[in-house]
């Protein structure tokens, strides 16, 4: 089941709520017992480190600062 991060819009407490994918969306009764938080995005930061200690665009053989790793997207990096 995933970890959704839902915000109490009346004690504005953001707090962490395992689901199924199919509640998601539903509203949430925070920790102080308020009813109607909404889920809101968050964010998560990982940096991935291969056998030799290269990170993941050195990996990947690309090194720009975009997700496709460079190379033949046209971004330009």
């Amino acid at each position: 089941m995933p970890l959704y991060e839902y915000r109490c819009p009346k004690c504005r407490t953001t707090f962490e709520l395992l689901r199924p994918m199919s509640a998601s969306d539903d509203t949430a009764t925070c920790p102080k017992r308020h009813d109607g938080a909404q889920r809101v995005v968050s964010l998560v930061a990982s940096r991935v480190h291969g056998e030799n200690g290269g990170s993941m665009p050195e990996m990947m053989g690309g090194g720009g600062g975009c997700a496709c790793g460079g190379g033949a997207c046209g971004c330009g990096h």
